[in-house]
Order: C-alpha cells, then structure tokens, then sequence
C-alpha cells in the first residue's frame, strides 16, 4: 500500500510539472543572427542612428499588450521615462506576458506614429 501511495505522488508531480511546462509557452521566438549588441539608452536617446541596421538590445519589460502580447515597453533611464516600444507581431503575434522580467531582442528601428519603434526578429524571454 505504501508503494502505492508513493508511486501515485510520484505520477502526480510529474503531471504537474508537465502541465506547467507546456502551460508557460515558449520563451524563444524568431532567429537570432548575432547582431552586434547596441545600449538600450543610446538606442532611446538616438533612434535615427539605428534606423536600417540590425541590432541586438536587452531590457526590462515595463508594459506590455494584455490581449495578445504583440507588444510591450523597455524603459531606459533613472525615472523611467524614456522608454522604446518593441513590436513582436511579425514573430509572436501571441507572446507569453512577461512584464517585469527581461527580454532580449534583435531587429530594427522604424519609423511609427511621430516617432520610432523596435521591429523585432527575434525575442528571447527570461
């Protein structure tokens, strides 16, 4: 009987650690090309001198979209209020929430709205 019980724990813990692993999604989307790295600040601060090269950047997401994810915010800063929109739509039309945790991204500056955005080509989550 004690066999038993344990074998069942045992079947029980693995299921859920399954389920959690499938439940949480990928947390890699795109293909990395090993763009060179850029600071998130210099990248903030001077958009138009990235705009048609291809860089890697990594930050902590702020906000992001809460119906599908296609979206969010890195902040650069001591206030927080510069910040860079990331667009994932292209690679991750529905990208796991991951607000507060860091992002690694590689692609481009371009022009939107009345300023610039990151188009991304790929993402890593942390």
């Amino acid at each position: 009987m004690k066999k038993i019980l344990i074998l069942c724990a045992f079947v029980l813990v693995a299921a859920s650690v399954m389920v959690w692993r499938l439940s949480a999604g990928p947390s890699r989307f795109g293909t990395f090309t090993s763009a060179p790295k850029a600071e998130l600040a210099a990248v903030i601060a001077q958009p138009k001198a990235f705009v048609g090269k291809t860089v890697r950047i990594e930050g902590r997401i702020s906000q992001q979209c809460r119906t599908m994810g296609c979206f969010f915010f890195f902040q650069s800063g001591k206030d927080g209020k510069d910040t860079l929109r990331v667009d994932l739509q292209e690679i991750a039309m529905k990208a796991p929430i991951r607000e507060g945790h860091a992002a690694r991204v590689e692609g481009q500056i371009v022009p939107w709205n009345d300023g610039y955005q990151f188009y991304a080509s790929a993402i890593e989550f942390e």
